[in-house]
């Protein structure tokens, strides 16, 4: 086992470092050319499926780019055909649900998941990384219920869940139903993931910014809550991420969290004024690595320095890494984030 660089751990602890650690989310594939053509013969499933790609896949950034952690090549979908979810993962499209849910009878019937039989190639890939591949921690993660919920809903992707709300406010059995159903996948997915190596997990609960405040203390509050504080007795790093929620960003404050993922629309010194005190991760807006470097350099020693006035804050973008960023800039970023963050 190669000696692990735990900079990222020690500020997801909320712990003083030496330089601010970064990891970019989807920094495995999207934009690097090794891994298009590997998706030239292999789909994402394909991909997961092999665990010496898939750790190759998972590791390939973090020597191209010398980020701090490693987080796992894999989907939020990947969990969901244990428990009986028909999803495909189509190109220019995402996630695709021939089965959708649309009452409390379609929650009955969703199985539950037991990782060693169901999974085994995602432990493996990670067992593979950890223990003989990477020198810096790996980052597992899962999708949250209403994330999740919302495509088994929906059948895919949406602009305004209308079919998610309308199942939430108007079927409330069924909906508790499946956040708990999807709460006991949660729980035990991730801690599979755990027990195989993953030194720190990231729940994407992407979509739930659609939500007001009222309607996620009431519906989605309670079923988090019991996500971390089962999650917690594995004494790893607990991150919460999603896209438009700052409005909620008091709510994960108050959840059993070590750190909150912040989007680009609030920034770091926006969320301290709150009160939120929890570690912070982010928030480049990804779009910014398509302009000029001035500007890139610009608004990442904005970020750090707001970052440094507390010191618990890891870099990373607003949202994930798109297929038209090139590497070569993912990599001066990184180079430019510890160069700057150390003096």
């Amino acid at each position: 086992m190669k000696k692990l660089n735990d900079t990222i751990l020690k500020a997801f602890r909320g712990e003083e470092t030496d330089y601010t650690p970064v990891w970019y989310m989807r920094q495995a594939g999207r934009s690097q050319k090794e891994y298009r053509e590997l998706k030239k013969k292999y789909s994402l499933f394909e991909i997961t499926h092999q665990p010496e790609l898939c750790a190759y896949v998972t590791r390939l950034p973090v020597e191209m780019y010398n980020v701090d952690a490693a987080v796992l090549y894999k989907d939020i979908m990947s969990p969901l055909p244990a428990i009986g979810v028909d999803v495909e993962i189509k190109s220019g499209i995402g996630p695709v649900i021939d089965n959708p849910i649309t009452s409390l009878k379609d929650v009955e019937k969703l199985g539950s998941i037991d990782p060693e039989s169901d999974v085994p190639y995602v432990l493996e890939t990670i067992r593979i990384l950890t223990q003989e591949q990477l020198s810096v921690p790996l980052i597992g993660f899962s999708g949250a219920p209403f994330t999740l919920a919302s495509y088994m809903i929906e059948g895919g992707p949406s602009k305004n869940y209308h079919k998610t709300k309308a199942l939430m406010y108007s079927d409330s059995k069924a909906w508790f139903a499946l956040m708990e159903k999807l709460a006991d996948m949660t729980i035990t997915y991730v801690e599979a993931q755990v027990k195989a190596g993953a030194q720190a997990i990231q729940i994407f609960d992407s979509w739930v910014g659609a939500l007001n405040v009222a309607d996620y203390r009431y519906y989605i509050k309670p079923v988090m809550e019991r996500i971390f504080f089962e999650l917690r007795k594995n004494n790893v790093p607990l991150i919460i991420f999603g896209v438009g929620a700052s409005h909620l960003i008091r709510e994960w404050n108050d959840l059993p969290v070590d750190v909150i993922g912040l989007d680009w629309r609030m920034s770091i010194s926006e969320a301290r004024q709150l009160d939120v005190t929890k570690a912070l991760q982010g928030n480049l807006d990804p779009a910014f690595l398509l302009s000029d470097w001035s500007i890139v350099e610009e608004k990442t020693k904005q970020i750090i320095d707001e970052g440094k006035q507390h010191p618990s804050h890891i870099f990373n973008l607003g949202h994930g890494v798109t297929p038209e960023i090139s590497p070569d800039r993912l990599k001066k970023l990184t180079e430019f984030v510890h160069s700057y963050s150390g003096r």
